[in-house]
């Protein structure tokens, strides 16, 4: 991988503050560095709570993205999912319109201030609003114990579920939740098993799920991603981190790339977005998002650049991983 200085980082460095339309993983603005390279505009969005040895994995992508030449896209377009947070049930129609086209839905559930009754309650509007060929998924983000997952799956099965994401913390209890509802038929997806472990492979080598979930940035990139995908062995789908349009764009070539795709992915979430960096963000048109690069615009870096306080913390941020890349 081509190495650029911290220099070279640090000339093109712009950090922005997007407000976002609905409140989302507990926050309502989403932080972002986005640097130039001369493969084009990419980004460093690791969640602030991320350390610093997780956050220079963001960066390795980020420096991926932005100074090496993708791998050849298999397609020109991505069918993406509609991300429905924990909203309430009547919320539903109007966050789904945000997202034209989409026939699939993923639902965030096992936020620690809800409880089952809304989960259901919000899983329920979302069917209701697809009708019975819409596609729902769900995603719990580690947040369940596993008896609370078998209660969860029990409640939520009749909603005719394509698969169940990431239920509980860690590789033994996703594995132990998949042998307990078997029997009801709903694939059990690892994300965090994947991006946040320090073997990526573990959870297909302990046969803890049935597909995986991938994203670019928390891999490393683009091509160790695909490397992850060849090696683990199991269907796979393709998300984002609440990415601006220049983030998901690198997530649109990685799906673009990867070989067999059987699901709708998860990079149409620049419509949690109220703002963008761009006037033609990667937001979802007739259920499908393009695979192209992405150029911020000027005026809209400076509307939304953060505060003098926050691009400090996000440049020393980028001086510390970038230090932690080159250890």
């Amino acid at each position: 991988m081509v190495q650029p200085s911290l220099h070279e980082l640090l000339a093109t460095a712009r950090v922005v503050a997007l407000p976002l339309v609905t409140r989302f993983r507990g926050i309502d603005v989403r932080e972002a560095l986005l640097l130039e390279g001369p493969e084009g505009w990419t980004e460093f969005s690791p969640f602030a709570e991320y350390g610093d040895e997780e956050a220079a994995v963001w960066l390795a992508a980020a420096i991926d993205f932005g100074w090496t030449t993708p791998p050849a896209p298999l397609r020109d377009r991505m069918p993406v999912n509609a991300t429905v947070p924990a909203v309430d049930p009547d919320s539903v129609p109007a966050v789904l319109a945000r997202f034209p086209g989409c026939r699939t839905a993923k639902v965030k559930v096992a936020a620690a201030d809800q409880t089952l009754a809304q989960d259901v309650a919000r899983v329920a509007a979302v069917r209701r609003a697809l009708g019975p060929e819409g596609r729902v998924r769900l995603d719990a983000n580690g947040g369940w114990t596993v008896d609370e997952a078998e209660r969860a799956v029990h409640a939520l099965a009749e909603f005719d579920l394509e698969y169940l994401e990431q239920p509980c913390a860690t590789v033994e209890e996703l594995a132990e939740i998949r042998e307990r509802t078997a029997y009801l038929g709903i694939p059990v997806a690892a994300d965090e098993s994947v991006r946040r472990a320090a073997d990526p492979l573990a959870v297909a080598e302990a046969g803890a799920a049935d597909l995986l979930v991938v994203k670019a940035a928390p891999l490393g990139g683009i091509r160790r991603a695909l490397e992850i995908v060849e090696r683990a062995g199991l269907p796979v789908n393709v998300s984002s981190a609440l990415d601006t349009s220049v983030g998901l764009a690198m997530g649109a070539h990685l799906a673009a790339a990867v070989p067999e795709l059987p699901f709708d992915c998860g990079l149409g979430t620049a419509s949690l977005l109220a703002a963008d960096v761009t006037a033609e963000p990667l937001a979802p048109e007739d259920g499908t998002v393009p695979v192209r690069r992405v150029v911020p615009d000027p005026v809209l870096l400076d509307r939304y650049a953060a505060d003098a306080e926050r691009t400090s913390w996000w440049l020393a941020r980028l001086e510390r991983c970038f230090a932690e890349l080159n250890r």
